[in-house]
């Protein structure tokens, strides 16, 4: 290649990295940046290989490698000027031509008894060479090991400075930084309450110094108490990214190892962490699982759950309020927390986040069909009115349940139907239509859910029938009947819980009118009216016999773990009396029942005729029906 021709490549590439970091242009100095530098074990290899292949082929001189038959022929012929005997091997040098040196070459040597006498017959000059063990013994010692040690650097290198040997005591906490945390205030809905009750918190971490000259205390910690799925961790998230500071999230079951003081040390590393990030927000999700009572286990403790504990009890208790750090926590279950966490100076503030109400399940759905395309026949309101009791989880589910099958059937858009299918499969399970139940199995749970939905259209206070069904769906569930309640309800009177046990026995009552039999059918609907009718007695007070006395005490207490039995406080004669009074309560819902289903008899065949044929009924149907029988004929 010319050199001039080198000289404009080179001024060439000189051009390019003037371009890139020009001192003149401030905004390419800018957005530039500097090369890092890093050791890599492939560039060593890379480097080794072509140092090794030039050295091998341009450097040295090519070694000729003969049958030893071939090295008799060049000595017999006076072609061999110099020769080398080892023990293994023999090398030697030929003859050159014309002032060139000659071809050097090697072969294996045998037990050849004459060749000392040819070299002397052909004056050839050679020599003996003792070959040294050690130094090839050594290195194939030293090599692999380097190896090794090269292949260990480099792994560990790749698994970070935290992921050695000693990094148990390392804590296992994901940070997000600002820019990550990009959940708000906006992304949660239905929680409103919560959602004030923490905007102190996230005026503290953006302008500590409004509190700070009052001489006012943030609380130190903040336990998000709630069902599963509410949105505690959520709620914590969109705290930071209001705030607009780092977050730490770690599980309570990552403290504890199977080590001891593992747990301890982890608590000490995740603080001396969330100081050095400060103003920051440590959150603790599932506390439950590293904050139980102490000493409440009959079976012994666990030392080591203990001691983490227990430490994180010390740092809470070290821990300035003036550093900027704020501690989050979420349970499910508050009643097991040790009483040392939930005093004042550690989780000062309890946030309560419930399940929504029929604005704030609406206001949910909402948020997460932003991106999903409703048809014109979706009101959001209403399928908010047909989930009483669903948590946002529940309502991501059954939005994304709607989606799935609407994509399933090739529409263009989430129709109502699909949400109402969403909904049957997210409350009563997959739908089994392979099932096949004989004729007989399929009268009896026919005339079991008209017996229900009847009996919820007679009485005044049970929720209006929204569909019947005889298409088996989840584990054991051959029918259902699915009521829509009009708003939510947080009390419930003595009549109300009459007409829902009522409701419960209309199922075992049709069959009992109808068959003349029984069958196992309406083992849970029993179980469920025997639960509303002991409560009715013994919790709430509502016998004239027993009078206003409660005989139960709370199920969980927060001293003691969930399932730890309790005596009774009141006498056998007592508990006698409490059992009679539950049996006279189901007996008089009982003889209600089968009042009512005489008096709907023709509706009842009717209605379990149509489920047979169609398998699905509407509540509108239904009240039609109704509406057009005469009651107290049997028609």
């Amino acid at each position: 290649m010319p050199s001039n021709e080198i000289k404009e490549r080179l001024e060439y590439v000189k051009d390019k990295f003037r371009s890139l970091f020009n001192p003149q242009d401030p905004q390419k100095k800018k957005n530039a940046l500097p090369p890092k530098a890093h050791f890599s074990i492939w560039y060593f290899l890379i480097v080794f290989l072509l140092f090794t292949f030039v050295q091998q082929y341009f450097l040295s001189r090519k070694v000729e490698t003969i049958p030893y038959s071939r090295f008799k022929q060049y000595l017999a012929e006076g072609n061999v000027v110099k020769l080398t005997i080892a023990p293994e091997k023999i090398s030697g040098t030929l003859k050159g031509k014309e002032k060139k040196p000659g071809q050097e070459f090697t072969t294996i040597r045998v037990n050849d008894p004459e060749l000392v006498k040819d070299l002397d017959a052909q004056k050839v000059n050679y020599s003996g060479q003792y070959e040294s063990k050690f130094l090839s013994g050594l290195l194939s010692w030293i090599i692999p090991i380097g190896i090794f040690f090269l292949i260990w650097r480099f792994a560990m290198k790749k698994m970070g400075p935290g992921m050695g040997v000693m990094s148990f005591s390392k804590s296992k906490a994901k940070l997000f930084a600002q820019s990550e945390t990009k959940v708000t205030f906006a992304d949660v809905a239905g929680i409103d309450e919560a959602k004030e009750e923490l905007q102190e918190v996230v005026e503290f971490l953006s302008t500590p110094d409004k509190f700070q000259k009052l001489g006012g205390r943030i609380p130190k910690g903040v336990l998000l108490v709630g069902p599963p799925g509410t949105g505690k961790t959520l709620l914590a998230r969109a705290v930071a990214g209001e705030a607009k500071v780092p977050f730490f999230s770690i599980s309570g079951s990552e403290f504890v190892e199977m080590f001891v003081g593992v747990g301890a040390a982890r608590v000490r590393d995740l603080f001396s962490q969330a100081a050095a990030q400060a103003p920051c927000i440590i959150f603790i999700d599932e506390l439950d699982a590293l904050g139980k009572a102490r000493g409440v286990n009959v079976m012994g403790g666990h030392d080591e759950q203990e001691q983490t504990l227990n430490q994180l009890l010390v740092e809470m208790d070290g821990f300035e309020t003036n550093k900027g750090v704020i501690i989050m926590a979420a349970t499910n279950r508050p009643e097991i927390l040790d009483p040392a966490l939930l005093r004042p100076g550690r989780f000062d503030r309890q946030v309560l986040v419930d399940r929504p109400d029929i604005n704030g399940r609406e206001a949910i759905l909402k948020i997460h069909s932003q991106n999903v395309r409703l048809g014109p026949d979706v009101d959001l309101r209403k399928i908010a009115g047909r989930t009483p009791g669903f948590v946002g989880a529940d309502l991501a589910n059954l939005i994304n349940e709607a989606a799935l099958l609407a994509a399933r059937k090739s529409k263009e858009m989430v129709e109502l139907a699909d949400l109402d299918e969403a909904i049957d499969r997210v409350v009563g399970g997959l739908q089994k239509k392979t099932r096949v139940m004989n004729p007989q199995e399929k009268e009896i749970v026919a005339f079991h859910e008209s017996g229900h939905a009847i009996v919820a259209e007679s009485v005044e206070h049970a929720d209006p029938v929204h569909k019947i069904s005889i298409i088996p769906r989840g584990i054991a569930a051959l029918g259902y009947t699915q009521q829509q309640p009009t708003e939510d309800r947080y009390l419930m009177t003595r009549s109300e819980l009459l007409d829902r046990l009522a409701v419960f026995l209309g199922g075992r009552v049709a069959e009992e009118l109808v068959f003349k039999e029984i069958s196992t059918g309406a083992q849970n609907d029993l179980q469920r009216a025997t639960d509303i009718a002991r409560s009715m007695v013994a919790e709430y007070g509502m016998s004239d016999r027993l009078g206003l006395v409660t005989y139960e005490r709370p199920r969980q207490s927060m001293f003691l773990p969930e399932g730890f039995s309790q005596s009774k406080t009141y006498s056998e004669e007592k508990a006698g009396q409490i059992d009679e009074e539950v049996a006279r309560v189901i007996e008089e819902a009982h003889q209600r029942v089968q009042g009512i289903l005489l008096e709907r008899r023709k509706v009842l065949d009717d209605l379990a005729h149509l489920l047979s044929q169609q398998e699905i009924v509407q509540g509108e149907e239904l009240r039609k029906m109704l509406s057009e029988s005469k009651p107290g004929t049997g028609g």
